[in-house]
């Protein structure tokens, strides 16, 4: 393509509503050999000759609906990351499956490439590097269950787990409290101590410690954090407070226990907890 905005449409067709002679020439034209295809329901992965993959996913797609009505609803082209996105409505019916027809929206995200044309150096011809086709959740149930059915197991999920959210937001009410009086920094030194054992442990999982393996030993270890930031908050105020009745009860430095001058204190430490005496 030189110009994907206005020939991606074509393109789109071509894939879709194309006889299978007219859809592998277009995936030859348009797809690089190491290109990559996703879907809901398959993927290839990227390496030389996936391109292959893709040519029999295709014909099985023509196989199912050999007539498919497809319609390109919007692009929006990043062209500084070469990213094409393509709005799709497509008709497919699987016409070995009495009555199937299915009405589905896409969004499909396109990675492009770009090299210089062999009979023209100065010109860019741009191709597709991957393809993924993004489903709503009702949209792919459409797929293998029509007449609405698809439509009203997913939108009873929705509502159900939208029920539950609303449910749990409530009885959690108090955390939500919580957070709000962390970012505003007006928390006691109990719930500073458990922020910073949830805070800890949110970190830890946005940079991906660990894999799915060790999930029950990562939580063992978050609930073995929280502890000792409890732990760890309650000697510190237990220090604080003999640190405290150590200066009430001797105000004058100069003067030592019972009143005699210059006495020394004895301070023992217990982890880290100062005992005076």
């Amino acid at each position: 393509m030189e110009n994907p905005v206005k020939e991606i449409e074509q393109v789109v067709l071509q894939l879709t509503e194309g006889s299978p002679k007219t859809q592998e020439q277009a995936i030859n034209k348009y797809f690089t050999t190491n290109a990559s295809f996703t879907h809901p329901f398959c993927r290839t992965g990227s390496f030389e000759g996936s391109r292959l993959l893709i040519h029999a996913i295709f014909r099985w797609y023509k196989i199912m609906s050999p007539r498919v009505v497809a319609k390109v609803d919007g692009i929006a082209y990043d062209e500084a990351n070469l990213v094409l996105y393509v709005d799709i409505s497509q008709t497919f019916a699987i016409w070995f499956i009495p009555f199937h027809r299915s009405p589905v929206h896409l969004t499909t995200k396109l990675q492009l490439t770009h090299k210089p044309s062999s009979t023209r150096p100065s010109t860019k011809l741009y191709y597709i590097q991957s393809q993924n086709d993004l489903y709503q959740v009702e949209q792919f149930f459409r797929f293998f269950a029509p007449w609405g059915m698809g439509d009203a197991i997913v939108y009873s999920w929705h509502y159900f787990a939208t029920f539950f959210c609303v449910i749990l937001s409530l009885l959690f009410s108090p955390f939500t409290r919580l957070e709000q009086r962390w970012a505003e920094g007006q928390v006691g030194q109990v719930e500073e101590v458990v922020m910073k054992g949830v805070q800890s442990i949110e970190e830890r999982r946005m940079r991906g410690a660990g894999g799915a393996t060790d999930v029950t030993r990562r939580a063992a270890d978050g609930i073995h954090e929280v502890a000792n930031g409890v732990r760890q908050g309650l000697e510190e105020s237990a220090a604080h407070s003999w640190k405290g009745f150590a200066l009430e009860s001797g105000q004058d430095e100069t003067r030592g226990d019972h009143g005699h001058p210059h006495a020394e204190h004895e301070i023992k430490q217990f982890g880290n907890l100062q005992v005076v005496t």
